[in-house]
């Protein structure tokens, strides 16, 4: 009896706790068992995008014991269908950008996503990116998409457009020659580890490819810009195109 009436002051604490929680806008496990799932690490940096907007925020407790998931490697033996449906679902939201900064803090990004981790700290030209640093750029790009209403396939391929500016010579930074080719053979590989579905493929590895081209398209002239529309495939898939053009 004693054991019964000590559970029923601990879920009614609990539940006073998670209330007073959601009313200061906190994100917090409620129990240990949080650390049993790894995927768990993914869900709490979605709910961030989604309520970010609320002024909710990750609980410094929560936070930490992600990062030790993070550090567990845990997080390796998640399998990929189950770690790109929450990629996915975290990039639509209202705050993509703060999905894979949640996971950045944590760690997480890290451990799934080396390919976008490596991009901060990255510099580029002060002309043409005033924030300069290659992450920073990742999550203006991806504050935009969201504000501009893409759909998450597109959302999807401005999360990797930029991938082969981590895998340029660092000595000739901040330039980054030659980074559209790197890139859509990085991001070719990491749709393939996530087994992305065959359209979100394509349509990342075209934009990794072709974004800086699409920019200057209006300053072409008539073959390179014929060019271009056939490298897009266009003219056989519009709706593709289309959704390159929102992506860039």
């Amino acid at each position: 009896a004693d054991a019964v009436a000590a559970d029923v002051v601990d879920a009614q604490v609990q539940q006073v706790g998670t209330v007073a929680d959601l009313r200061a806008g906190v994100l917090r496990h409620v129990s240990p068992a949080f650390s049993e799932d790894p995927l768990r690490v993914l869900r709490v940096a979605r709910f961030a995008a989604r309520l970010h907007a609320r002024g909710f925020a990750v609980a410094p407790q929560t936070m930490e014991l992600m990062r030790g998931i993070s550090a567990s490697g845990e997080l390796s033996y998640l399998a990929a269908e189950r770690v790109f449906a929450e990629i996915a679902l975290g990039l639509d939201t209202a705050n993509p950008e703060v999905f894979v900064q949640v996971l950045r803090d944590c760690g997480a990004l890290a451990a799934l996503l080396p390919e976008l981790d490596a991009l901060f700290g990255v510099p580029q030209p002060e002309r043409h990116h005033p924030e300069i640093d290659t992450g920073a750029h990742l999550l203006l790009a991806l504050a935009m998409s969201a504000r501009l209403g893409l759909p998450d396939i597109a959302r999807f391929a401005v999360l990797l457009h930029d991938l082969g500016k981590a895998l340029t010579p660092p000595e000739h930074w901040p330039a980054h020659i030659g980074h559209e080719g790197l890139g859509a053979r990085a991001a070719k590989a990491m749709c393939e580890r996530l087994r992305a579905p065959q359209k979100w493929r394509e349509l990342a590895v075209m934009t990794a490819q072709l974004h800086t081209r699409c920019h200057v398209a209006l300053e072409m002239r008539a073959p390179a810009l014929l060019r271009l529309l056939e490298e897009a495939d266009a003219f056989r898939q519009p709706e593709r195109f289309s959704l390159f053009l929102q992506a860039c």
